[in-house]
């Protein structure tokens, strides 16, 4: 399934992603009573993953564990490298405001690509050190200096001014999780990856991490990828919804005609379904080599 606009309405692009791995070895006996270790098959991770996403655009990934969703976001970070497909990034250039056209990540040195795609997983893995430290540690992997007052007015638009000194290992869950998204911000990506960033936290944490984000995105005009497993966090936060089934893309949807159309319907129920076609309530998703419509410009 193909989710692809036009050329110049793109900040990512992800053509058939596929990650595989070998399936388990399958123990054969021969004649001789000999049982050697052999593979039969491989077994893929995610397929056939493709879908654009525009400049300022929230996408929200969901699906049943074990689908792919934590797969897409490595493989979107080069945390890990897929299998086949590729990824285009359409980012800007440095010192302006054009856009690179799109190019393959794999052109773009490692640490380049992860300062440009940030990325908050479901826990904050905070270094040992201050919580001003972990802020300013990727700025200065690019040998860029944040001040200790560029730190505090990133801290205070998170809600823990003050906290520049403290010990980053002794916050609770929800302030970790906030220096996280800091850290993560201070990189100015264009690009930002959620793995379920409020799933470990309890729900007053929860509703405060997620309002924070949502103003952050909004604020900072990002592109994100958002995965999570609570279609009503999907339905409040993304612009559209992408379905993953056992590796696979199951459908695709922008949010806003959803709740035009099925009114309390979860996103992710029947009305999701690909199949459902409505010409002018929702866009169809193509089949490879067709277009299209739907907003988005990376102007």
């Amino acid at each position: 399934m193909d989710c692809s606009r036009p050329s110049n309405s793109y900040l990512l692009r992800c053509s058939e992603l596929t990650r595989e791995l070998p399936a388990p070895g399958k123990r054969l006996k021969h004649e001789n009573g000999a049982t050697p270790s052999a593979l039969n098959g491989r077994r893929a991770l995610i397929e056939d993953v493709s879908f654009d996403l525009a400049c300022g655009e929230v996408l929200a990934v969901t699906g049943p564990s074990g689908s792919g969703k934590s797969t897409l976001l490595r493989l979107l970070n080069r945390l890990d490298e897929p299998t086949s497909g590729r990824v285009l990034l359409n980012l800007k250039k440095p010192g302006g405001d054009d856009h690179t056209g799109g190019i393959d990540y794999r052109s773009i040195p490692a640490r380049e690509l992860r300062r440009r795609v940030g990325m908050v997983m479901q826990r904050a893995y905070l270094f040992a050190g201050t919580v001003a430290q972990n802020v300013a540690f990727g700025p200065a992997q690019l040998a860029q200096t944040l001040t200790s007052g560029q730190i505090e007015e990133m801290l205070v638009r998170v809600g823990l001014g003050g906290y520049g000194e403290r010990a980053a290992l002794t916050l609770s869950g929800g302030e970790a999780q906030r220096v996280a998204i800091t850290r993560a911000l201070a990189n100015r990506p264009e690009l930002l990856l959620l793995d379920e960033p409020t799933s470990s936290l309890d729900e007053a944490a929860r509703d405060s991490v997620e309002a924070l984000l949502s103003s952050l995105i909004r604020e900072n005009n990002l592109a994100c990828v958002w995965v999570t497993h609570d279609p009503a966090q999907a339905q409040r936060l993304a612009d559209s919804l992408l379905r993953l089934e056992e590796g696979r893309v199951a459908g695709y949807r922008p949010v806003h005609r959803l709740k035009a159309s099925s009114g309390d319907v979860s996103p992710f129920e029947s009305t999701y379904h690909p199949a459902v076609t409505e010409v002018g309530e929702l866009p169809r998703v193509r089949e490879r080599g067709t277009s299209t419509d739907h907003p988005g410009n990376c102007g």
